[in-house]
């Protein structure tokens, strides 16, 4: 596999020039933006005439519009909540050209109701069953402190439950924390909640999106075998210097923006926001909480983001951010924790002059530490610190759209523990995964398919992984969709301590060992990994622009677990070897399974919105002598969020 990076680096260089020398027609693409904050713009529709074809702008506020006839063309392009506008050009056979367009928002008056930018889009051309959540709905739920916060939004979300009330950790569609990926901008969180659990390290003032995939999501990830929680900020105030500060029994935080050079329909700009959280639940506690015990409530954290970003005039971009997250848990006379969370890293975007093809790039690093002190004093620490370096590339034909890319990730795991049976277990251990990932969507008629499969290699293990996936949705009607989803997934970390706890504040991380048990259930274990098949299926149903249902089945079968043994008694030593394995090795090999179903919901305007939820799970594992219920399976679940802005200017 040494030869892995460049043979993949050829062939997507090969891919660049075989599509970008096929073009025989004439192209026309670009960003569409904001025309008084200068953000972005998704979900724009593009009418081209004549054809009367229509296009979208996708997450990123860009469209792409091929295949098109030399001749004279009208765009239109228009939205609910903004000002429609018209481009007149001229397509020459295999030249491409670049057109931004500034748009402006309005308040449009519909039937008694204020209608902005944000509704439920009707016909849909997204394949993946993904739940995305806006900066907008954070603010719809009823808050710990007032303050908004995605952990909390996420527990509303069908398929997610919480263990305990402590320790802020998910477990989606029957997966464990450490089975789900959390990226924040492209980089990977490893602990992204704070140890008292309502409150997460994200600012719910500067998200833009937080897409939830909670089973069989697209080949463009990896590394995880049950969800993906990815987190988008948003630019900084590209037009002013502006803030808010907030204070609360709990927290406290500031937040400043603004430019470092002013938006300009046309040129280029630059801005910059900055975060800073902070918790004092520790003293607030006995002025607020004094009916509770003040030592159970020792809780403080610090959250610092910071982040700028460079726009050129044609759509090409340039970021830089960072982060510090720390937690400090003090109980007295008995045990403390402090973790700290340090990541920073740069994503840019490009869109090459006469090419079909937008590039993506990004570079990043990320650490987590945790010390546990007992009144034992044995040392508790774990550690995991890695990079994230990838290139991806987007091609564009009429409305198919062809992905590729890879990425070199890297980590090192440093864990020192003793166990319930005072036995000792430690890991020192760097790690090297490449990936190399395709998809194609392609668009025909009311049906979208999107074909993906991703190659994992595990080099440092001497394991790889090839992960084929799917997902397809069929257009009914305008109103009514079918969708479905699978894939194979694959993934090397593990967490440091026992499924089978409901609680704990040590949350720590480890590489996949090499002292597994020698056979599970009779068969040979002849891999480190642990390893999943998803599939996932359902229909959503579009009343009208503002309000939608939702019906989704899933089933998730994680063929490999590896879990930590509780159950450890001796050292695996040469004096020791005639004892079971089972009572030696610091790991055990488990499978397991996850199904159900979930019905939701959702109804939004601009003064009313409601969100209502139903899941039904059954999750299961099996440890080669019993078959057991964790401690996250659920089986029934009901969220429901009514949220009513009393005047119309939502004060």
């Amino acid at each position: 596999m040494r030869h892995f990076k460049k043979i993949l680096f050829s062939a997507i260089l090969f891919c660049s020039c075989f599509f970008n020398v096929n073009a025989q027609t004439g192209e026309v693409k670009g960003f569409v933006y904001d025309a008084i904050t200068g953000e972005v713009v998704e979900s724009i529709n593009i009418r081209v005439n004549p054809g009367g074809a229509v296009y979208s702008t996708n997450s990123e506020g860009y469209y792409s519009i091929n295949d098109l006839a030399p001749g004279n063309y009208v765009l239109d392009y228009y939205l609910a909540g903004y000002d429609s506008t018209s481009i007149k050009i001229k397509i020459e056979g295999n030249k491409v050209i670049k057109r931004n367009i500034f748009i402006k928002s309005i308040a449009i008056e519909l039937t008694g109701a204020n209608i902005s930018g944000t509704y439920i889009k009707g016909k849909k051309e997204d394949t993946d069953p993904v739940i995305t959540i806006t900066n907008r709905q954070l603010t719809k739920i009823p808050t710990v402190g007032g303050s908004p916060d995605l952990v909390q939004y996420l527990q509303i979300l069908p398929g997610v439950v919480t263990s305990g009330d402590q320790g802020g950790q998910l477990y989606i569609r029957g997966g464990s924390p450490v089975m789900n990926k959390v990226l924040l901008d492209g980089m990977t969180i490893y602990n992204p909640f704070h140890s008292i659990g309502l409150f997460s390290v994200f600012d719910a003032d500067i998200i833009k999106t937080a897409d939830v995939y909670s089973a069989g999501f697209g080949a463009e990830y990896g590394g995880r075998v049950s969800a993906i929680i990815d987190v988008k900020t948003r630019d900084g105030n590209r037009n002013r210097l502006a803030g808010t500060v907030s204070v609360n029994p709990i927290v406290s935080k500031i937040m400043l923006e603004g430019p470092l050079k002013k938006f300009k329909p046309g040129n280029g700009s630059s801005s910059f926001v900055l975060s800073i959280k902070n918790s004092y639940l520790e003293k607030s506690s006995k002025i607020f909480y004094n009916y509770a015990d003040p030592s159970r409530l020792p809780y403080n954290f610090s959250d610092i983001y910071a982040k700028m970003s460079f726009n050129s005039p044609g759509g090409s971009s340039f970021k830089v951010f960072g982060f510090n997250f720390t937690d400090n848990v003090n109980f007295p006379a008995s045990t403390s924790y402090k973790w700290n969370s340090t990541g920073f890293g740069t994503r840019f975007t490009m869109v090459p002059e006469g090419t079909r093809t937008k590039i993506d790039g990004f570079l990043s690093y990320s650490g987590y530490n945790i010390a546990q002190k007992e009144v034992d004093n044995k040392p508790r620490s774990s550690g995991i610190n890695g990079f994230n370096l990838g290139l991806h590339f987007s091609y564009f034909n009429n409305r198919d759209e062809f992905r590729y890319g890879v990425e070199t990730n890297g980590f090192r795991t440093n864990f020192n523990i003793y166990n319930s049976n005072n036995r000792k277990i430690e890991q020192f251990e760097n790690t090297t995964e490449l990936a190399g990932f395709t998809s194609y969507k392609l668009v025909r008629g009311r049906s979208i398919v999107d074909l993906g499969l991703r190659l994992q290699v595990y080099a440092s293990l001497g394991n790889q992984s090839l992960e084929p996936r799917l997902s397809y949705r069929y257009n009914v009607s305008r109103k009514l969709s079918l969708k479905a989803a699978a894939g194979r997934y694959s993934q090397n970390l593990l967490s440091a301590f026992s499924d089978k706890d409901v609680v704990n504040l040590f949350y720590g991380f480890l590489s996949g060992p090499d002292n597994l048990p020698k056979t599970f259930d009779g068969n040979p274990v002849t891999s480190r990994l642990q390893k999943a098949y998803h599939g996932v299926a359902g229909l959503e149903y579009n009343f009208n622009k503002n309000s939608e249902l939702g019906i989704e089945g899933f089933y998730k079968n994680f063929t490999q677990i590896t879990n930590i043994n509780r159950d450890k008694l001796f050292d695996d030593d040469q004096i020791n070897q005639s004892k079971p394995e089972r009572l030696r090795k610091d790991f055990i090999v488990e499978t397991g399974k996850a199904y159900g179903g979930d019905i939701r919901y959702h109804y939004e305007t601009k003064r009313l919105y409601m969100w209502a939820t139903y899941s039904l799970t059954y999750v299961t594992r099996y440890d080669s002598i019993n078959t057991y219920n964790p401690n996250w399976d659920r089986r029934h679940n009901i969220n429901i969020v009514i949220d009513y802005a009393l005047d119309k200017k939502e004060r």
